[in-house]
């Protein structure tokens, strides 16, 4: 295919391509000629037929997903429950709508105004970016959708005429003046599913809009961002609940490092734990720093616990739980002659050595321990496990805020079950466990707060099945008599007083041989995943997913699989991670994320974070901003440097925004007889303003220029005043009379009909608004000289905020009324209604 041949649709001689099979990049700025475009139309013929089905990848022009506008959409109202614009853009359009509808009645055309409609409202469509040819940055946008071509010669045929207020591709229309046929195929889009309606009526497409991708074998399809690399053996990522949305990821060797919220890493560690931890260079070494909870008053109180392993003289090997304090002069920074010993409990062996820690909703402190080590439990005559006056093999519970009578620097929970029983340690709050490998505690639903608390652990299996625990006040999850849901000691699984709490999902070592605990997504960037708990298997690298049926009380087990190049085709996302998934972490907001490493040794440099990413929808715009409080931070900081292979760049923009801006025809003379609409009053330059607004929330820098111009203009209306005031004593006594009445008239009516709002940036705005009475627009030329002078364009999307429920008359000729869409007014408040 040419160059001249990929110019059909674009504009502006910009770098561009129709199909994507083109090669060239470079495009003229000359027509096509007659042979060349017969030529074009066989080609693009004979393509759609060879073009692959559909794959259901929906997509915005700003290379996001889609999602569902927080609020009623009034204009492109069929894109509301699930689309690419928010009100504010839905506002937009719709003035760039009636703009034109304005030109088409002063022009005398055919107002079209359905399908005029449709066609603009693609913007709003989830297949935006396949509509618009968008799909990557290297291609510029469409002016037009693609519509296919049944649809394009009905288009063509009633019409045409809107063509030249829809582009100006001057290519597009010449050959839409004289030929439908070549016309129609530059529009259409090669892949059939595509282009509009056939959008609409595609199963595959539209079956399961807005939901997590699913390939062929029902694998949820995700895509990770890359947060933080060079890591030795991360085991752990938590976030202080401070509102500063740091977090602190730790390192096996005992380094916990902390990073800001804008990927930054600050140079010295929060806590060097390295010279008091037991760990090794040998792979697979579960000795290490383990463990971190803050105290759910942390803020306050700038306390935190630890859990690591240690050894004594050489040979004995413990687990010690410790409590510290940050520094009081640097709040990046622990104090490190603050360690208090909490617990130490003694490790018979190098192995299954537990490591978690986390405050429940009640405000306690939770120990997960591992059952000691070397294979099937063997100590004692039911392992330590089962044994309730051992510490190992246990789910512990303590009260962190005050010391017993004993001296201990804790205190046991009145409800603790086993409180009272002399043959049971007090501290136990549940049992039966192997070596519980990351837990977490679920925040619930942010709308309903349903499963608010629930602790969720993974319990590492003996060798042939590995399990999902939810943890109960005294259960007994059957280990060393039970392996999953069969029996592993035949003695103790027969047993009638075991009364075992079975796990609520079981993994067979085909499909993994060491499970990760996860988290239940509660987060607010990827809504559908709200509610899956997502954990994944260290040795195999294996993501999965379990959702709750909450009738039958079960949980139904979801595969997740890296997207596709196609369906990860978004700024900064990857599809690919490192096998070792070690642990996973939640921040501040609830989104989640995971450590892995390529090469588990607590030594080694590999360890990176990935961060969930659902690519089939997003939240709407502004809703999960984040306003950290400020950290005060002593030294450098070292910026996030991104390692993986990302399909597109993080700072890749499309190449051309989707049309806002249009060069119209000069409108015919307005006659005083002639009827004008009260929404058709803006000048060219007010349109032309208003279609030029962003996709995206005004930038400061957009306001601030905003706000200048209208000071300017405020002290250039001043100046006028003062002059008109000072030429007043030159006019005869009759011209005086004349214009007071004049301007007594004017504030009277201003006083009947004014009605004060706000815009989308908070100002005050007072305007009179005409009576549904018709008349001539007059012209106000000390208006036109104030706007040239300051070079202000007063946004007619203020004057839609202003006209809900306006009755006006659409074509004068006809004299036909009918009702205007109403736009509600914006609330400034909420930043996802902007």
């Amino acid at each position: 295919m040419t160059s001249k041949q990929k110019y059909a649709i674009r504009t502006g001689g910009a770098v561009c391509a129709i199909l994507r099979t083109a090669t060239s990049r470079n495009c003229p700025k000359q027509p096509l000629g007659a042979p060349e475009i017969i030529i074009f139309f066989f080609i693009s013929v004979m393509l759609s037929f060879t073009v692959q089905p559909a794959s259901a990848h929906p997509q915005c022009l700003d290379f996001a997903p889609p999602f569902k506008p927080q609020w009623h959409l009034e204009f492109c109202s069929q894109y509301e429950d699930f689309g690419c614009c928010d009100q504010r853009t839905d506002n937009v359009i719709a003035e760039r709508y009636w703009d034109i509808i304005e030109l088409l009645e002063a022009a005398g055309y055919d107002l079209c105004e359905d399908m005029l409609k449709e066609i603009m409202c693609q913007e709003c469509s989830p297949y935006a970016a396949h509509l618009y040819d968008a799909e990557d940055p290297y291609t510029p946008v469409r002016d037009l959708p693609g519509l296919c071509f049944g649809y394009c010669s009905e288009f063509h045929s009633k019409c045409r005429h809107v063509l030249k207020y829809l582009t100006e591709n001057q290519l597009l229309l010449d050959t839409s003046g004289r030929d439908m046929t070549t016309f129609c195929s530059l529009i259409d889009l090669s892949d059939q599913d595509y282009c509009y309606p056939n959008v609409l009526k595609s199963t595959d497409l539209n079956s399961n809009l807005g939901q997590v991708v699913e390939d062929p074998r029902g694998c949820l399809q995700v895509c990770l961002t890359e947060v933080a690399n060079n890591l030795r053996n991360p085991v752990l990522m938590l976030h202080s609940d401070d509102e500063t949305h740091r977090m602190f990821i730790a390192e096996q060797i005992g380094f916990v490092w902390v990073y800001l919220s804008d990927g930054s890493r600050l140079e010295r560690p929060f806590l060097d734990m390295s010279g008091e931890v037991l760990t090794t260079p040998w792979l697979g070494d579960e000795r290490g720093f383990l463990g971190m909870a803050f105290h759910p008053k942390y803020k306050h109180n700038g306390r935190f616990f630890i859990y690591y392993s240690i050894q004594f003289s050489s040979k004995v090997e413990k687990i010690r739980i410790s409590e510290m304090k940050v520094s009081s002069s640097d709040m990046n920074m622990a104090d490190p002659y603050s360690e208090r010993v909490v617990l130490e409990i003694e490790e018979p062996a190098a192995n299954h050595n537990g490591g978690m820690l986390l405050f429940g909703q009640d405000g306690y402190l939770y120990i997960f321990t591992g059952d000691g080590g070397k294979a099937g439990d063997p100590f004692g005559k039911h392992g330590n496990a089962q044994n309730r006056s051992a510490l190992l093999g246990k789910v512990l519970r303590i009260d962190v805020d005050g010391s017993d009578s004993g001296g201990k620097p804790y205190r046991i929970p009145s409800d603790n079950p086993f409180s009272g029983d002399p043959d049971a340690r007090p501290e136990v709050f549940a049992y039966g466990v192997r070596n519980m490998w990351r837990c977490s505690v679920d925040r619930g639903d942010p709308v309903s707060g349903y499963g608010r608390g629930r602790i969720f652990c993974g319990d590492v299996g003996q060798n042939r099945y590995e399990e999902i625990d939810i943890i109960i006040n005294g259960g007994n999850y059957g280990w060393r008599a039970k392996e999953g849901f069969e029996c592993y000691d035949i003695k103790l699984c027969q047993n009638s007083s075991l009364n075992d709490i079975l796990p609520i999902f079981v993994y067979s070592h085909h499909v993994g041989k060491s499970v990760t605990g996860g988290y239940v997504y509660r987060g607010c960037e990827s809504p559908n995943l709200n509610g899956l708990y997502m954990f994944g298997d260290f040795m195999s690298g294996r993501l999965m997913a379990l959702e709750e049926d909450k009738t039958a009380g079960t949980w139904k087990e979801k595969s997740i699989c890296m997207g596709s190049a196609t369906t990860c085709s978004f700024p900064g996302l990857i599809n690919h991670h490192h096998k070792f998934i070690i642990s996973f972490g939640e921040d501040e907001a609830g989104e989640l994320y995971f450590l892995a490493t390529s090469y588990p040794s607590a030594m080694s440099p590999s360890g990176t974070v990935f961060k969930f990413m659902d690519p089939s929808r997003r939240a709407p715009p502004g809703k999960c901003k984040q306003k950290p409080l400020p950290v005060k931070v002593r030294g450098k900081k070292f910026p996030f440097i991104p390692r993986e292979l990302t399909l597109l760049n993080a700072n890749e923009k499309p190449t051309r925004p989707p049309p806002r801006k249009y060069k119209l025809t000069t409108k015919p003379p307005v006659t005083s007889g002639q009827p004008r609409s009260t929404m058709a009053r803006a000048s060219t330059a007010t349109m032309t303003a208003a279609a030029s607004l962003d996709r995206t929330a005004p930038s400061k820098a957009f306001t601030r220029s905003k706000n200048k111009s209208l000071k300017k203009e405020k002290e250039l209306k001043e100046k006028d005043a003062q002059t008109k005031k000072s030429s007043m004593g030159k006019k005869s006594n009759s011209q005086i009379k004349k214009t007071a009445v004049s301007s007594s008239d004017r504030a009277e009516v201003k006083a009947k009909t004014n009605q004060t709002t706000e815009d989308t940036n908070g100002r005050r705005l007072s305007m009179g608004l005409k009576d549904k009475r018709i008349g001539p627009k007059r012209s106000n030329p000390n208006r036109k000289s104030a706007q040239k002078r300051t070079g202000l364009k007063i946004l007619k999307t203020e004057h839609l905020m202003l006209s809900n429920k306006t009755e006006t008359n659409i074509n004068a000729r006809s004299k036909k009324e009918r009702k205007l869409p109403w736009v509600k007014k914006v609330n400034t408040t909420n930043p996802g209604a902007l």
